[in-house]
């Protein structure tokens, strides 16, 4: 060992160097979401994972590092019930529960906490992977990649049988002779209609992020030569700054999409520096806000990417795709974030920041676009996906990348269990693929769960009580919303809809246009198809308008109540509702930045509609007759998230020890309980400082229960759970033979109802 002020020869420091080999059933490399994801889910089924990431903390642009808000399908709250579940759901929860003022110290934390718990993934951080090699058999496959280990003095070569590029920039994928896009494809193309006239080079931009707070004192602020004077810029005129806003407020804050955001990563971080500083310096000194007190504490030095490679895969993803919601067989993940593409001159664009376009509810992501079309043992998750460039406008944001990473992890597992490469999984497997997602309760859409292992699948279900009431009257309050807009309520309709009736306060007597729609798909919680029209003449004071919607639909649906605009008419409002009942108002003429939310049609009620100001009350109506949208049945329906209807067993309001049982005709070995609890997939979380929620679990989550099985004739307590804040639980019981099992919840975290989207026996 060398010491202290004394000269090594040259071969002590060559000999301190370190060259390793490794191998695994999988390896992954990139650490943002959606290569976290994929190492966790495939490391769950019992893969050897190698996760390898050049950053020293996991999470990618959501890190401490950049801190980019994790958004995804929900869309800050404009799609209905399309928050991620699976892992990045399990992200969302723990954060929620954790870090609920939004630190994004504690996130990082959270994401390598839901790493180290996971035995088979080995984490090898601060490791940059720069050489790939590769074999030309049948077809060109990645035989290992080598990672330098920054600050260890470690070379690592790893091989395995399958590999993930979730590195975002995907260099991986392109050492290994994969093909791969950068920039804008041509309209010809693929006949998109947002795409340019000529294919081009131009990307979305990188973006740096700050921070500050209030230090009750005065603080100067001395700008750096770097600073731009925002004077000389269209900034001012352009884009709106503000003293409150922090982080990815400034997601505007973009720049270098007309370059090669790779090799001019280092100039692109200058110029945004100097934004920045320049926006901190007008904020300052310019006279015009109040901000003697206010310091920076953090100005990010990584360029958070938003855009480069993207790969080329069976299946490309089109503008088209999304907009028509298109069905694909091999969905295995979901997005629903707007279309949102971004003007090439980034932060000095003399347009607005972003140009948007929304699905009308969730679409899918097939997995041909997850695997190389070239490169035989090659998957990838991430904004590297096979997309045009229009489509990736949506499926980059990461909560999306993380549902493809859960997808793509698993199946690279599955392929490297069977000795298949990831396009026979796709082609020959598929099924296989999309089951063991669901059986692990990954963000799978519309694909029903076909366990044939499930014992539950065999049992007569039943509850202590179920919802059959469509009916929101007891939670009525003195508050009343003004009809001076469209209104609407979407609710089940199974198996039918006859009588509604809608309570209403009118200053005099008048008729009220009800009119009764589909949502066109099932994932979807806006009008969309004209069913018909009634009218109902309510008198002054309080009263109820009436109609007979007479609606049977050939399976159960949701449906869609709207009401018409009527000045002197106010609705009472609740303050709770049935799981699954969403009240809707028409947005204001004024704020018009989701028109295209849903296709104007010469019949549409109105073009866009919010549920955000009315979250968690609905208007006060009654629905005649039973509904069996929440029977207790539907835990075994195989759908474990709403789809066409809630898809879950609701109790009635304060039933006390809520039970469900399962019962058997013959005994049954019981070794694995799973329960699929309602975590509320329609509450908007975020992992960043964005906005809060007033409690630290998900209310509609069970907090206590028990797990029991009927033996001799007694029942026997299998399993107790207190202070329960997750949605996806496995319990490995002893071994019971049994004909009856029984869960028993005694204490959800808030909400009146007890519920749950499956329970699975094995």
């Amino acid at each position: 060992m060398p010491h202290s002020g004394k000269v090594s020869p040259a071969s002590d420091t060559v000999a301190a160097m370190q060259s390793r080999e490794q191998h695994h059933d999988v390896v992954v490399v990139g650490g943002g979401l959606a290569g976290v994801s994929a190492a966790v889910a495939a490391a769950r089924l019992g893969s050897s994972v190698a996760l390898v990431t050049n950053r020293p903390v996991l999470g990618g642009n959501s890190s401490s590092e950049i801190r980019v808000w994790v958004v995804g399908a929900t869309a800050h709250g404009t799609q209905r019930f399309a928050r991620e579940t699976g892992i990045m759901g399990e992200l969302f929860l723990e954060n929620q529960y954790r870090n609920p003022q939004g630190n994004a110290i504690y996130w990082d934390q959270v994401v390598l906490d839901l790493v180290r718990a996971e035995p088979n993934v080995h984490l090898h951080l601060n490791t940059d992977v720069r050489t790939v090699t590769t074999a030309d058999d049948d077809a060109r496959r990645i035989t290992s990649v080598t990672g330098w280990t920054m600050g260890s003095e470690i070379e690592t070569t790893f091989t395995a049988p399958v590999f993930l590029d979730c590195t975002g920039d995907g260099l991986v994928g392109a050492l290994a002779g994969a093909s791969y896009r950068i920039g804008r494809e041509g309209r010809g193309e693929y006949g998109e209609e947002w795409a340019p006239e000529r294919p081009d080079d131009e990307l979305l931009g990188s973006s740096i992020f700050f921070s500050t707070h209030d230090t009750g004192r005065p603080e100067k602020f001395v700008p750096p030569s770097i600073a731009v004077d925002l004077a000389t810029t269209p900034i001012l005129a352009n884009r709106a700054i503000r003293t409150g806003d922090n982080g990815c407020n400034y997601w505007w804050i973009e720049w270098g999409g007309e370059l090669d955001t790779v090799s001019e990563n280092e100039r692109i971080r200058d110029e945004l520096w100097g934004v920045v500083y320049g926006i901190w310096d007008h904020i300052k000194n310019s006279g015009s806000f109040d901000a003697d007190s206010l310091t920076l504490d953090w100005v990010g030095a990584i360029p958070g990417k938003r855009e480069y490679r993207r790969f080329v895969g069976d299946h490309t993803l089109t503008q088209q795709d999304l907009l028509s919601q298109r069905t694909f067989p091999d969905t295995v993940a979901f997005g629903g974030w707007s279309i949102d593409l971004h003007p090439v001159e980034g932060v000095y664009a003399e347009t607005a920041g972003a140009q948007q376009r929304y699905t009308d509810g969730t679409y899918d992501i097939p997995f041909r676009s997850l695997y190389s079309a070239d490169v035989a043992n090659l998957l990838f998750a991430g904004r590297n996906i096979s997309a045009s460039h229009v489509a990736f406008g949506s499926t980059r944001v990461m909560a999306t990348c993380a549902t493809q990473g859960q997808a793509a992890g698993t199946a690279a597992h599955l392929a490297a269990r069977h000795g298949m490469t990831p396009r026979e999984l796709g082609t020959d497997h598929i099924a296989m693929l999309q089951q063991t997602l669901l059986r692990e309760d990954a963000p799978l859409i519309g694909v029903r769960a076909l366990d044939g292992a499930d014992l539950a699948q065999r049992a007569r279900i039943s509850a202590s009580s179920e919802l059959t009431a469509l009916d929101t009257t007891p939670w009525t309050t003195d508050d009343t919303f003004a009809l001076d807009r469209d209104v609407a309520i979407v609710l089940p309709a199974d198996p039918a809809l006859g009588s509604f009736a809608l309570r209403t306060v009118a200053d005099a007597d008048t008729e009220l246009t009800i009119e009764l729609w589909t949502t066109g798909k099932p994932q979807n919680y806006a009008p969309i198809e004209h069913v018909s029209t009634h009218t109902a003449t309510v008198g002054a004071g309080v009263d109820e308008a009436v109609v007979d919607l007479g609606f049977r639909p050939d399976e159960p649906c949701n449906a869609v109540v709207v009401v018409r605009r009527a000045p002197g008419v106010r609705l009472p409002l609740t303050d709770g509702h049935p799981y699954g009942v969403l009240a809707l108002r028409a947005r204001s003429a004024e704020d018009d930045r989701f028109d295209d939310h849903i296709p104007e049609e010469a019949d549409q009620p109105v073009t866009d509609w919010e549920a955000r100001a009315l979250r968690g009350r609905s208007f006060a109506f009654t629905a005649a007759g039973a509904s069996d949208a929440w029977r207790a049945s539907r835990i075994a329906d195989g759908h474990q998230r709403p789809f066409g209807g809630p898809h879950l067993w609701s109790s009635e309001p304060g039933d006390g020890a809520a039970t469900l049982t399962l019962d058997w005709a013959e005994p049954v070995d019981v070794r694995e309980v799973r329960i699929v609890w309602n975590d509320d997939v329609d509450a908007d979380l975020i992992n960043l400082h964005h906005h809060r929620t007033p409690w630290d679990a998900v209310p509609t989550l069970a907090r206590d229960y028990r797990i029991e099985a009927c033996v001799d004739g007694s029942w026997r307590e299998l399993a107790t759970v207190t202070d329960n804040r997750h949605r996806h639980r496995v319990h490995d019981v002893a071994p019971t033979r049994t004909t009856s099992l029984r869960v028993v919840v005694t204490a959800t975290n808030g909400s009146p109802f007890v519920s749950a989207s499956a329970v699975k026996v094995y």
